[in-house]
């Protein structure tokens, strides 16, 4: 039937039990969930390169001076994307408070990134084009080294001295989903003990640029789901998940929180850039994930969409979730996590699953903006302004699609009745 997974483990439950993030909002979990909860963007004018030729200036840039403390390793060797997946993974590995010594050879790292070192090596190109007019001296070759979009998770495995599976996935804006789905099934199916999950990527000229000869970048924050959006707003960051079987987190009196319950992935293939516009592949995702989570529509408590504020992928979206949800869609509580911090790319899937398990801990739906007017076509109970309160909240979606047609979504469930994550 669909949903089945074949593998032998299949029964394995598989818990979250460590989170770590850096986003446009801080460089720690504390510092996402209040920025999270305030409903206010960090979308505005940035610096991390001169934007002035581009026909938008804004995106959610994260304060490299508040990093808290630099990876092992050679400082030229290491991109800003890599430097945000170390602290990530740092702070997950930190909150589960897990013991890495006794299981470095069965530990995995699974992560998401679509551009790794491009800025590194945009610097470099632009530093040897000066040398090659007179001004200053050839940049060293060494500064390559991480242009590679593999960089990150493989300092992540680096500092963390990994010994097991490093694996990179990189399909556009579903790299971070689907690298936890990676993750989720290698735990499940027993390959590995511990996988390390996430994604990480860094503002680029490269991905500026190229949204902007689309005309998909907004020149004010992005507005998911609103009648007057016009596109997207670029941001940069890392989020990791530790996962681990329940059994062996219970054995070693780990506190799970949240049962990794589902993962899907489809690809619909329609248009390199443009979704269906019936948003088929993305409804196949979601009716697969829930197969898998073994639940029915109805026990989804909320939404956290892919929500990008274009006029074509919000509509698809919409259409997905009116596909799997019917009737209930206009009841469904539907935030989007890139109104506040923009859209990361490969890293976008990994920081809203964060998000997502953020959300389900507090019991809290964190909203978006309240700005923009009301679509009619779209019918969706959109959180605005201010958190939305769910006692009962208990399993959540979240979704991300991506150029190609390709198309993701993992479902989160609460684990048990703690009081929420300080």
């Amino acid at each position: 039937m669909p949903g089945t997974d074949p593998d032998p483990g299949a029964s394995r439950a598989v818990v979250v039990t460590g989170l770590g993030a850096v986003s446009p909002l801080g460089w720690s979990l504390e510092s996402l969930w209040d920025g999270l909860r305030s409903g206010r963007t960090a979308v505005r004018p940035f610096d991390r390169f001169d934007n002035s030729s581009h026909r938008t200036h804004v995106a959610a840039q994260v304060d490299l001076a508040a990093e808290p403390g630099r990876p092992r390793g050679k400082p030229r060797r290491l991109s800003i994307a890599d430097r945000f997946s170390v602290a990530a993974a740092r702070e997950a590995v930190a909150q589960s408070a897990i013991d890495l010594d006794g299981c470095r050879g069965r530990t995995g790292v699974y992560f998401g990134s679509s551009t790794g070192g491009m800025f590194e090596t945009e610097t470099y190109i632009e530093a040897l084009l000066a040398a090659a007019a007179g001004h200053g001296k050839p940049p060293a070759l060494s500064s390559l080294a991480s242009q590679q979009h593999n960089g990150p998770g493989d300092a992540v495995a680096r500092d963390l001295g990994i010994g097991g599976p490093v694996q990179t996935v990189s399909v556009a804006c579903v790299s971070g989903a689907m690298a936890i789905g990676d993750a989720i099934r290698a735990v499940r199916r027993g390959e590995v003990d511990v996988a390390i999950a996430g994604g990480s990527d860094s503002l680029c000229r490269l991905t500026y640029a190229g949204f902007n000869s689309l005309r998909s970048v907004d020149e004010r924050p992005c507005r998911p789901f609103r009648g007057n959006r016009v596109g997207l707003s670029l941001g940069e960051g890392a989020a990791v998940l530790l996962l681990e079987s329940l059994e062996r987190a219970l054995a070693r009196g780990a506190r799970p929180l949240a049962l990794a319950a589902g993962e899907a992935a489809t690809c619909d293939a329609h248009h390199m850039t443009s979704p269906h516009p019936e948003g088929l592949g993305a409804a196949e995702a979601i009716r697969e994930v829930l197969a898998r989570a073994r639940l029915d529509p109805s026990e989804i408590d909320f939404v956290n969409a892919h929500g990008t504020g274009t006029p074509l992928n919000d509509a698809a979206e919409h259409e997905a979730l009116l596909a799997v949800f019917g009737d209930r869609t206009p009841d469904l509580p539907v935030t989007s996590t890139k109104s506040l911090v923009g859209h990361l790319l490969g890293s976008a899937g990994a920081l809203e699953a964060v998000a997502t398990i953020l959300c389900l801990l507090h019991r809290e739906v964190h909203p978006m903006p309240d700005d923009g007017t009301p679509d009619p076509g779209i019918r969706l109970r959109l959180v605005l302004g201010h958190p939305l309160r769910l006692a009962r909240a208990r399993h959540a979606l979240s979704t991300s699609l991506a150029f190609g047609g390709a198309n993701a979504a993992l479902v989160f469930t609460r684990h048990g009745d703690q009081d929420p994550a300080s």
